[in-house]
């Protein structure tokens, strides 16, 4: 007898409907056949142990099981539970009137159990496209699925929980779960807060900036500093996730296994800090398998990249990419897949490798020409990405011993979002611009218009100074950044001051 069950393939942060064919006939053997990989063709021992130990068995006969389309590959053990039911289906163990109405999924114990699975969300979504009734799926993934709409989600710990559900003995309670009423109640709720930093009011500015126009932003200065503590705070600043952001960064999360199971979905803004250590695919993605790397794992949230000379610089060099074009795209042989990653980079470093070289009371131990040596680690293309640079000095006792509390990021986070509102105005006709920092060359000519006395101060600052060409460009992009946090049509003089006191990294002898 043939029974059509269904499943679903993950291929990048999409999700893809597998139809398992299981027929049974005369003979002997078991068959497995449609690209699958080991741990699918594993299945076959899990399935026959659970069933086994819940009074079932797998007829002695001839079984042929086809994953189709068989051009993509199953890979994960996730399989385990809709091959199960098609060949109790199929040797007419339990109905077989309603299984093709539900999209079924969940790793098999040998007890009979059901283990998590990744990649729910992306499932969920193409289940409901493909017009299925539901989806079958173990308990602790129940959440993440019942975040999707107009689909019955039905969460289960046993195998023998789905066994009476298809024989109809027994009633599973659906999942549900007020999407919108969650979203707003859990969202931007964070411990973290930008009053708890004292001081440091020139660099609680610079921030301000790069989150209201999206610019990334480097901190040079010594240990202790509080480089870190203004890092992790600057989510807080940002813009409050919409649905669908928070959708489109939670299915990256699922497809990379780490949503938490209590959650339906991600509702603050991902904020990433790997280690320098880290690899290059473990920072785009890839693998043989290829999953999402911390880049798209930051996707609609921030990159945080402490001790930035300290990683690898061909780590460094593939985020160069991405990092402009928003998406990575990872290749294979026979197959390429994207992940999206537009995410706000943030790095911080020492300025030397003692680090209290323009320290205003520790004197630098390091030797001449060795403070150079160290800022060259950082290339000068990705140097070009970074807006904002932030020379971050410590702060003085009275600042930390100061009672007064400070601007909270509640009121930092309006203003910023009334500049991001003028920004998405401005660009509404720009596909794929939504905020300052994304301008190209003939957006920057067209936006970024100043008048002669701002040509002449960005003439005299890139002379005295010794700027670079490149810091041009980025000077009038942060400009027209402050210039929208100061509601102002033009970009004044003041507006390019204060942008060009940014660019420290650029000076000509800033490392002597």
């Amino acid at each position: 007898m043939l029974v059509k069950t269904f499943g679903s393939a993950v291929h990048g942060i999409d999700a893809t409907i597998i139809t398992i064919e299981t027929n049974i006939s005369t003979g002997v053997n078991f068959f497995l056949v449609g690209l699958p990989d080991s741990a699918v063709k594993e299945s076959q021992q899990r399935i026959e142990a659970a069933l086994k130990n819940i009074g079932y068995k797998i007829p002695g006969k001839k079984i042929v099981i086809n994953m189709a389309p068989a051009d993509i590959r199953k890979e994960g053990s996730a399989y385990d539970l809709p091959i199960a039911i098609g060949i109790l289906a199929a040797s007419e163990q339990i109905n077989n009137t309603t299984v093709s109405d539900y999209v079924i999924m969940g790793e098999l114990s040998l007890d009979g159990g059901l283990q998590p699975i990744k990649g729910v969300l992306p499932i969920a979504i193409n289940a409901k496209e493909n017009g299925f009734k539901g989806i079958i799926l173990p308990l602790a993934n129940a959440r993440e699925a019942a975040s999707v709409g107009g689909l019955e989600v039905y969460g289960v710990e046993t195998i023998k929980q789905v066994i009476d559900f298809f024989d109809g003995n027994t009633h599973i309670e659906k999942t549900e779960v007020n999407i919108e009423e969650e979203f707003y109640s859990r969202l931007s709720k964070t411990d973290l807060d930008f009053a708890d930093v004292k001081g440091q009011e020139n660099i609680k500015r610079a921030m301000e900036i790069a989150a209201a126009g999206g610019h990334n932003v480097i901190l040079i200065g010594p240990p202790g500093a509080g480089k870190t503590m203004l890092a992790k705070r600057l989510p807080t600043i940002l813009p409050p996730m919409t649905l669908a952001e928070s959708l489109e960064t939670t299915k990256i999360h699922s497809v990379a296994g780490k949503t938490a199971r209590s959650n339906s979905l991600i509702t603050v803004r991902p904020f990433r800090s790997p280690h320098h250590t880290i690899s290059d695919v473990a920072l785009v993605g890839g693998g043989s398998f290829p999953q999402p790397g911390e880049i798209s794992l930051a996707h609609n949230g921030v990159l945080f990249l402490d001790e930035l000379p300290e990683f690898s610089r061909n780590v460094l060099e593939v985020m160069r990419q991405p990092l402009e074009d928003r998406v990575v795209t990872i290749s294979r042989a026979k197959f390429s897949v994207e992940y999206p990653t537009a995410f706000m980079l943030i790095t911080a470093m020492n300025p030397c490798p003692c680090g209290y070289y323009n320290h205003p009371e520790k004197e630098c131990v390091c030797a001449p020409g060795v403070v150079q040596k160290y800022l060259n680690k950082i290339s000068g293309p990705l140097l070009d990405r970074i807006d904002i640079h932030i020379e971050v000095t410590p702060v003085s006792f009275n600042e930390l011993a100061d009672k007064r509390v400070s601007e909270k990021s509640e009121t930092v986070r309006e203003r910023v979002v009334a500049a991001r509102e003028l920004q998405k105005k401005r660009f509404s006709e720009s596909e794929g611009v939504y905020c300052n920092a994304q301008m190209g060359a003939a957006l920057l000519k067209k936006i970024c218009v100043i008048d002669d006395t701002g040509q002449q101060i960005l003439k005299t600052a890139m002379e005295k100074l010794g700027l670079s060409a490149r810091a041009y460009d980025r000077i009038l992009k942060v400009a027209r950044t402050i210039a929208d946090l100061d509601n102002s049509p033009d970009i004044k003089t003041a507006h390019l001051a204060e942008a060009i006191q940014y660019r420290s990294l650029d000076r000509e002898g800033w490392a002597g």
